[in-house]
Formats: structure tokens, sequence, C-alpha cells
């Protein structure tokens, strides 16, 4: 069962998750701290339903540690990703009325440590501290302009194109176009809606023709101008 307790509680993780507050709500450790006090800490074993699709829901998520996703079923039974949450994203009720039927799975694909606070208690807040408010419009902007991108690629580019899109993403967001730890084909094959074994493919020819190399703990874009020519 998910492990529940109140945030004060919580001494030895309560400075990482204050630490992690700051950053996504761009305040300070002070107004971090008060924030942490309103809220509480839950844990999810991997592979848990964190909210089911037509939860209502009444709170704020906010993923500390590990990954979930957000997924939908399509009508002949495919799984369709919505959102991958990392540490520092979150979901939920993040506007009036603070209260909403939820419209996916939200499932732990890793052990997921999570920060609540409840709607109400955000609106507070976002009444009081300015950054709050802004820091959840422009989380909002961005997953837009996300979902915006993943939605022309799935009708312009072709499967494989979009696994090298995928990567070359991934990739530029590291200084060394490194992608830490090694993707799980499968994952990847459900981040851009196609085959397991398509993504495997794609890989393989694009390792052989050395555009990317694996190492034991990351995998190398070699050449991105060759992989960006390949988003077809």
């Amino acid at each position: 069962m998910p492990g529940a307790g109140s945030a004060q509680d919580e001494e030895g993780t309560g400075e990482g998750v204050q630490e992690l507050l700051c950053g996504v709500f761009d305040c300070s450790p002070d107004l971090a701290a008060q924030i942490f006090m309103r809220g509480r800490l839950r844990d999810f074993p991997v592979r848990t339903a964190i909210v089911r699709q037509g939860d209502r829901i009444s709170t704020l998520y906010i993923i500390a540690a590990g990954r979930a996703h957000a997924i939908v079923y399509s009508l002949d039974g495919q799984i369709v990703l919505l959102h991958e949450y990392l540490s520092g994203d979150f979901f939920g009720v993040v506007s009036p009325p603070y209260s909403a039927i939820h419209d996916a799975d939200v499932v732990a694909v890793d052990d997921v440590s999570s920060f609540l606070l409840d709607g109400s208690v955000l609106a507070l807040l976002a009444e009081q501290h300015g950054c709050i408010g802004l820091a959840l419009l422009r989380a909002m902007v961005d997953r837009l302009q996300q979902t915006q991108s993943r939605m022309y690629e799935h009708v312009a580019l072709s499967a494989v194109g979009r696994v090298h899109a995928e990567l070359l993403r991934r990739a530029r967001q590291s200084p060394d176009l490194a992608i830490r730890p090694v993707p799980v084909v499968a994952d990847l094959a459900l981040q851009v809606a196609t085959t397991r074994e398509t993504a495997s493919r794609a890989v393989n020819a694009l390792e052989r023709r050395g555009i990317i190399r694996r190492d034991a703990d990351r995998l190398i874009v070699v050449a991105p101008h060759r992989l960006e020519e390949l988003i077809l």
C-alpha cells in the first residue's frame, strides 16, 4: 500500500523536497518551507496507479523522485502515453475550481516519492505569492508546447522518424549529447506511439551507421546533424 504521512514528520526527506519546491515554484527557501508545511509526502511503489482516469481529484501532485506515466487507452486497446513525469514535474489540479475529473491514468514507472498539496491551499498561496502563479503558468505553457510538438510529429513523421526525433530531443538535453541511462526500447516505443520492434530496428540501424554509440551507462549521439536529416 502507498505510504502517506504529513510532510512535517519526514525530516530526512524534508530538506530535499524543500529544495525541489524552490525550483518548481521559483521561490525563496523561506516560502518553500511554508509550502512544505502545508502539504504532505506520499510514496507510490512501482506499477501503482497514483491517479486513475475518471477519479475526481482536488490535489496537486509534485514528483519528488522517480518517474510516472500518464496514459490512456485507444479503442483497440493500445496504450497511448500522454506525459512522462520526472522529478520536479507535477500534475493534478492547478487552476479553479480546484476539483476536477482526471483525464488519464497516472502510473508509477519506478518507485515514486511525491509531494501533495490541496488545491484550495495552492489557490491561497498563489494569491499571496505571485511567483507561484507564474511558475504554474510557465509549466502549463511548456507542457502545451510539448504536446503540440508531439501532435505534429504524430501527423507529419513516420514511426521511425519519431524515434529519431525523440532520441535527438533527449540527447540535446545534455551538453555532451548523451542520454543517461540508456533508453529502454519499450519505453522509447511508448513515448513515440510505435511498436517495440520498430523502435528496436531504428536504434540498431543508427548504431550500425555510427550515428549513435552505446556505452555501459549512456547512449551518445555521435552525429546529431545526420540524425536530424533522418527525421522524416
